[in-house]
């Protein structure tokens, strides 16, 4: 059943997961006749992305549970239940929280320290207790639940993300090119848009990676899905060298009569057949990129002969235009290196990112 929910994508992994946490916590709870909305608010508010988040942060939030729960029966012991008893309730379990530096569980510590106010019984020490046993029925249900149910598994989503990476840059680098090298220079801060938005992609397939090894911690894994995991790791450190070498381009301040029609024409294949290569899971280069980048280094040496100095007199070695092309050859050096890559490994390519484009 839950493979066809997955499988539909009614609902995810975590929102199931979630539902069973909830399902069992009150379960218990009402088989022992205790109070089920504390345990229920717990188990909802701490299922993680990984095995090792729940087990990590269960340790954390069980004493930052006790003392929220602890202020609470203090602060109603001294002001009764009214409004400035929630008040400081809430500041005092934050505020000792972060000092003990218990902040993965400042919120179940508060959700749990202001919901006890409400349902004090005349003796606030078995409340205490009560309150502090339903909340650490939700933490460990849930954290159970975490690690044995339905273990995530972040690799197809990070193949995917590493293939919109490689596409949204092929995409990037011709618009740069066509920027830069242009007239006008209406539509840069469309570019400049379009860059943060791949850089952020970037910080969230790194984030994923993080979590798949962490889920490894704690559940088996084959050699060969590592293996395709520390391939994809390789590529993103590639792709980091690709999103740095964009970003130098997008910045330089070039015009289009700095480039003869010959330079810009060769400027403009170049970045053509960067985004094919981008594009490609296989990275594959053509032998005519090699031949097109060999005029590139030509035209740069000559730049940096010709154009050195400037008409004042002034040596500025590395003019926009010298910038401009030394990037992209330093981009077609990344590019070889993603090939030889993508070469010896190209049965785990093929099934991991070739699968996933298609």
């Amino acid at each position: 059943m839950f493979d066809t929910l997955k499988k539909f994508k009614i609902m995810g992994s975590r929102t199931l997961k979630t539902g069973i946490s909830v399902f069992l916590t009150a379960l218990i709870c009402g088989f022992f006749n205790l109070p089920i909305i504390f345990a229920v608010i717990t188990a909802i508010v701490t299922i993680e992305h990984t095995a090792a988040d729940s087990i990590k942060k269960a340790a954390v939030r069980f004493p930052a549970s006790a003392i929220g729960a602890l202020l609470a029966t203090t602060f109603y012991g001294l002001f009764g239940k009214g409004a400035l008893t929630f008040a400081l309730v809430a500041m005092a379990t934050i505020a000792v929280c972060h000092k003990l530096k218990l902040d993965d569980g400042i919120l179940v510590a508060t959700i749990t320290a202001t919901a006890m106010i409400p349902d004090f019984q005349d003796h606030h020490i078995v409340s205490f207790f009560m309150r502090l046993g339903t909340t650490s029925i939700g933490i460990i249900i849930s954290t159970f639940v975490n690690f044995f149910l339905l273990p995530p598994n972040y690799s197809p989503m990070i193949y995917k993300n590493i293939n919109g990476l490689y596409n949204h840059a092929g995409l990037l680098v011709k618009r740069i090119i066509n920027e830069v090298t242009a007239e006008s220079k209406e539509k840069t801060r469309g570019i400049h848009r379009s860059y943060r938005q791949l850089t952020a992609h970037l910080e969230k397939t790194f984030q994923l990676s993080r979590y798949q090894r962490e889920e490894w911690k704690y559940h088996r894994h084959s050699k060969e899905e590592m293996v395709a995991f520390q391939l994809s790791q390789r590529k993103l450190g590639a792709f980091q060298q690709i999103a740095y070498h964009l970003g130098n381009i997008q910045y330089v301040q070039t015009k289009a009569a700095d480039f003869t029609e010959s330079e810009k024409g060769l400027l403009h294949s170049l970045s053509d057949e960067y985004a094919r290569v981008l594009h490609d899971p296989t990275h594959t280069i053509r032998e005519e990129q090699f031949q097109m980048v060999d005029q590139l280094d030509d035209v740069f040496w000559k730049w940096k002969e010709d154009h050195v100095e400037k008409e004042t007199g002034y040596r500025h070695h590395l003019p926009p235009q010298t910038i401009l092309i030394y990037e992209m050859l330093c981009f077609h050096d990344v590019l070889e290196e993603l090939q030889n890559l993508s070469e010896k490994q190209r049965h785990i390519v093929e099934k991991c990112y070739v699968t996933q484009e298609n």
